[in-house]
């Protein structure tokens, strides 16, 4: 894949986390503003803030991944497998910036439980 494209994709990529981040911080509210009146809606925003802290650890880990990516783009390395060195193909690329395996790669690191 281009550098420039490569470029561009995890650009828009950092983004993305970037503003879902934003968004589902700015969404938490503190403990101190919880009004626990009703205990139905305590449990309801119990499990919202939940699901949003668990959102928000995915995204992370995402952001991490991202700069992983960058970092090999720097290096002269992006698109090439950290498993194998095989090359990950650019329709991959494109639908996961970040992808650090080829897909069959990926499966079996997946199915190892890594």
């Amino acid at each position: 894949m281009d550098a420039d494209r490569a470029a561009q994709l995890l650009a828009a990529e950092r983004e993305r986390i970037e503003q879902h981040l934003t968004r589902l911080r700015g969404e938490m509210p503190s403990d101190a503003v919880i009004d626990d009146t009703d205990q139905g809606d305590l449990a309801y925003d119990m499990n919202e803030r939940e699901r949003d802290a668990a959102r928000i650890t995915e995204l992370e880990d995402e952001l991490r991944a991202l700069e992983r990516a960058e970092a090999r783009l720097a290096a002269g390395t992006y698109g090439l497998s950290v498993e194998s060195g095989e090359p990950i193909s650019d329709a991959r690329l494109e639908r996961l910036p970040a992808a650090e395996r080829t897909a069959d790669e990926q499966r079996l690191w997946e199915r190892s439980g890594r």
